[in-house]
């Protein structure tokens, strides 16, 4: 997007500063390190940029290192507007544009980098958009949009006070609620999920909280034949959304 007054607000990357001029978000400058110009993708970038009007600043590869607070800034960053969430009637609203209704609902996910790949792989699957609650969960970084490969940009993320009171109104949009859950009655590829959905994961080592497993409509195991009792999140959000598409790829033939 065209430039704007210099944020702290960053993302950092290859992937993550190409999708940020490419999405809604207002870019404010473009910061390239010497030397790493020998790539198609900062090419783009700085077509991008410059269409834009967006300045790019070459600096030292130390320099830039130093502004960036992830561990591999691969020689690009960008100063970007801060983060909108969506509002939940936004999100729903994109119920109406046809397809069966995908929604990622995240209780208590606070790790960066997880909150990250799950909206990379929300964004892979086609998903209306993902849900989280405005307490005890990651806010929209530049490890956030890192670990999304740029897919922060394009998917709607809404904020809601409540994760049980948006799994009632989700029922009411006709969404059908399934948690994962170690404990769940089914395994996962035994559900049908070409139904309108709403998936439910809980946070890092926590889970489903209670109230939350109670409004689910089902609950949804994924098994484990190893030593190891739980897969993470973002892995096991892959592992059920993917089926979700599968099953609803077949569906259509």
């Amino acid at each position: 997007m065209a430039s704007s007054p210099e944020s702290k607000d960053r993302v950092e990357g290859r992937n993550p500063v190409l999708e940020a001029l490419r999405g809604p978000r207002d870019v404010g400058r473009v910061y390239i390190a010497e030397g790493a110009m020998h790539s198609g993708i900062v090419e783009e970038i700085v077509d991008l940029a410059g269409r834009d009007g967006v300045p790019v600043i070459r600096l030292p590869r130390d320099e830039l290192s130093r502004m960036a607070v992830t561990s591999s800034p691969q020689g690009v960053l960008a100063s970007v507007s801060p983060y909108r969430f969506a509002t939940l009637d936004q999100l729903t609203g994109g119920f109406k544009e046809g397809g069966t209704p995908l929604v990622l609902i995240l209780d208590g996910v606070e790790d960066p980098r997880n909150f990250g790949s799950l909206l990379r792989v929300a964004d892979a699957v086609g998903a209306n958009g993902v849900i989280v609650a405005r307490r005890r969960s990651s806010p929209v970084t530049a490890v956030v949009a890192k670990a999304s490969a740029g897919a922060v940009e394009h998917v709607t993320v809404a904020k809601v006070a409540s994760i049980s009171g948006t799994l009632l109104m989700m029922k009411k949009e006709g969404l059908w609620v399934v948690g994962a859950d170690a404990e769940g009655d089914e395994p996962y590829y035994q559900l049908d999920f070409t139904v309108p959905l709403a998936v439910v994961l809980g946070g890092e080592g926590k889970g489903l909280r209670r109230l939350v497993k109670e409004r689910c409509d089902f609950l949804a195991r994924l098994p484990m034949a190893g030593a190891i009792s739980s897969l993470n999140v973002s892995t096991a959000a892959a592992v059920l959304l993917y089926e979700i598409l599968r099953q609803r790829e077949v569906d259509r033939r």
